[in-house]
């Protein structure tokens, strides 16, 4: 079964409404052993037809047909070594972050944040200074399950990298198992949703999305919500700065502001934004927001018809659920590493951070299929997606003795605004919208406030 099939199975829709899914049978140009330039395509693919459906509801005509162009999708999921600054590039890895040889095989670490390489070295007794070179030789002489051990007790951010068989007996994966690839469930009996009129361009005009998102899937669905006339305001803590070209590669669309809601002040005003919205993403690990309140029960108790969608790495069940995460971490930990490298023993990567991109995209699939929902039969829902259930899934399309896809090379979609070059958004349907309403601003730069809604 294709992504596509299962993300619209998981959703509950129609199977045979896909034929409006047209493929040009161009395939998109990501070199690699496993399909994730399909895989990516999918993703995007259900973003794409779930906004022409809701199109479609709102505006009372016939369904738009999705099509889309490779060349924009492999753009969009390799953003990062698109991206360029006053034209020069950005390094997308930190020193330390990276695969590591051990004493009986490998681990992957992550350290492109500070917070994190501070707790890395400080789990292995390591001097803040400490470069590459002394850090393989640190770990080169300890077991790989002690150096994860080690760093996770510490906060940090690390996994032995396993094969996909090893990962097919783990005690997570067996949980997610069993889970569709978006997990949508209703929180709650309301009233269906009356929103004002809007056009094909704009199928989520009049909305307010509050992004507290970071790194990519989230902000990416983020992007996505912005992309179909959602008012997306990302909220971040000043406590916890964004990377600065990250952020300005996954923000276009979208305001951003700071709130600690450790403060008074501020968390005032953030319960004002909370009154009026719509939607709330969350990508923290789960359960690390339920002290101010933000748990998918409690806000829609507080705020009956929320959509609350929440991306996690790891799921939320399972014994890995409350560990942090990120899209390079769960391949290691997943046996996509080992299979990128071709059986040589040693790890490699897909040609995108796939996972990620493919979260995020399958989030605003659900979400703008739970806002249909909302005007077809009201309630207020939750929307899941998990990187460990995509790396399952995508590891299930690896067919035996595959050869690795090859690619020559594409010239990439991009768009330059104020010395910034980005990629030109991937999702379309028929009569949708062909750019991003705004370039992104700068991370904090914005009122923490509502736009007015359209009338």
């Amino acid at each position: 079964m294709s992504l596509l099939d299962a993300a619209w199975q998981s959703l509950g829709e129609d199977a045979a409404a896909l034929a409006l899914v047209r493929d040009n049978g161009t395939a998109v140009p990501l070199a690699g052993a496993l399909p994730s330039g399909r895989f990516v395509h999918d993703a995007i693919a259900a973003a794409s037809f779930s906004a022409s459906l809701l199109a479609a509801r709102r505006v009372g005509c016939a369904v738009p047909s999705v099509e889309l162009n490779p060349l924009k999708v492999a753009t969009a999921v390799t953003s990062d070594k698109h991206f360029r600054l006053n034209g020069e590039p950005m390094a997308a890895w930190a020193e330390l972050s990276g695969f590591w040889p051990c004493s009986d095989g490998w681990v992957r670490t992550h350290a492109n944040y500070p917070h994190h390489r501070a707790a890395l070295l400080r789990a292995l007794e390591l001097a803040e200074e400490t470069g590459a070179d002394e850090f393989m030789l640190a770990l080169h002489a300890m077991r790989a399950a002690d150096v994860e051990d080690k760093v996770v007790a510490a906060g940090g951010v690390a996994t032995v990298v396993r094969t996909a068989e090893e990962w097919s007996e783990h005690p997570q994966a067996r949980a997610l198992a069993e889970l569709p690839v978006i997990e949508l469930t209703s929180l709650g009996d309301t009233e269906p949703a009356q929103l004002t009129e809007t056009t094909v361009d704009a199928p989520l005009a009049g909305l307010r999305v509050l992004d507290l998102t970071r790194v990519i899937a989230g902000p990416v669905a983020g992007r996505t919500l912005a992309l179909w006339g959602a008012d997306v305001l990302r909220i971040d803590s000043p406590q916890h700065p964004e990377i600065h070209w990250q952020h300005l590669d996954t923000g276009a669309g979208k305001r951003s502001a700071l709130l600690d809601l450790e403060i008074e002040a501020d968390r005032t005003t953030f319960e004002k934004l909370l009154e009026t919205a719509d939607v709330v993403l969350t990508a923290y690990r789960p359960g690390s927001l339920d002290k101010f309140g933000l748990s998918p029960a409690a806000l829609a108790e507080r705020r009956p018809g929320i959509i609350v969608g929440r991306l996690s790495a790891w799921g939320t069940v399972g014994p890995l659920a409350e560990r942090r995460g990120f899209d390079s971490i769960v391949q290691a930990a997943t046996g996509i590493a080992l299979v990128e490298g071709e059986g040589k023993g040693t790890p490699g990567a897909l040609p995108a951070q796939a996972l990620d991109h493919a979260a995020g995209y399958l989030l605003a699939a659900g979400i703008t299929t739970a806002v249909r929902r909302r005007i077809d039969a009201g309630y207020s829902w939750l929307v899941e997606v998990s990187l460990a259930r995509l790396a399952t899934e995508l590891l299930q399309q690896r067919r035996p003795r595959h050869a690795p896809t090859a690619s020559a090379g594409f010239t990439p979609t991009v768009t330059i605004h104020d010395g910034v070059t980005s990629a030109v958004p991937a999702p379309a349907y028929a009569g949708g919208p062909g750019r991003f309403s705004a370039p992104a601003v700068e991370w904090g730069s914005s009122e923490a406030a509502w736009l007015s809604r359209p009338s």
